[in-house]
């Protein structure tokens, strides 16, 4: 074959090839990177090293005693803001409620088109944070931890997804998707890190070995 013609057949597949390619970039969902970003692996060795470890204590514990989805802006509370974030495409009525979108969730991997099928995910649960320090704060604190927008703090992902995690912390519970499993534990520590909280034994191990592969 002429040197020619085997350099353009070459040049067609490569350019097949980056085609395919930039396609599946466009199509690969991106609303899994819409939590703000967790630090290193490196850092969140560090912060999880100097973290206090303590039994845990949920005496006195309740839900309303961290008031969340509080009113962001205009109409918008949290929820409909991480809703907005997390989803593409998201059309909202003049209530700021979610008409229509679609949402990816990092922890399964579904795409949901329904505002009604995703949960805000606490990624460091209500009742985790309760029992590991946030028992003895201010009414006025734990309310921003639960409608924190800056750390990495909240998330939508798939309802039920969400109900079978519960307040479950990283040694009994974990995204099935394994490619997000660093992201989440990297968050984890962060905001522990960042609002003071303690972690207990067995908690600070399973981190220790996740984080090991971060």
């Amino acid at each position: 074959m002429p040197r020619f013609y085997a350099r353009r057949r070459l040049s067609v597949a490569a350019a097949a090839t980056a085609l395919i390619s930039s396609v599946a970039l466009f199509n690969a969902p991106t609303a899994s990177a819409a939590l703000p970003t967790p630090v290193s692996g490196a850092t969140a060795r560090s912060y999880l090293a100097s973290l206090t470890v303590a039994t845990e204590n949920r005496t006195g514990y309740d839900r309303d005693l961290f008031p969340h989805w509080i009113t962001q802006s205009g109409s918008c509370n949290t929820r409909e803001v991480v809703l907005e974030r997390d989803g593409t495409n998201v059309q909202q009525n003049s209530s700021c409620a979610a008409t229509s979108g679609s949402w990816y969730s990092p922890y399964d991997g579904a795409t949901w088109s329904a505002a009604s099928d995703v949960d805000i995910d606490h990624l460091v649960p209500l009742a985790e944070a309760w029992d590991s320090g946030a028992g003895s704060w201010t009414t006025s604190r734990r309310q921003s931890f639960a409608n924190d927008l800056t750390r990495p703090q909240l998330i939508a992902v798939t309802d039920n997804v969400n109900q079978s995690k519960g307040d479950q912390d990283p040694a009994t519970w974990m995204p099935s998707r394994t490619a997000y499993r660093c992201i989440y534990v990297r968050a984890w520590v962060q905001v522990k890190y960042y609002y003071d909280l303690s972690v207990d034994s067995a908690e600070k191990s399973a981190l220790q070995n996740y984080l090991a592969s971060c």
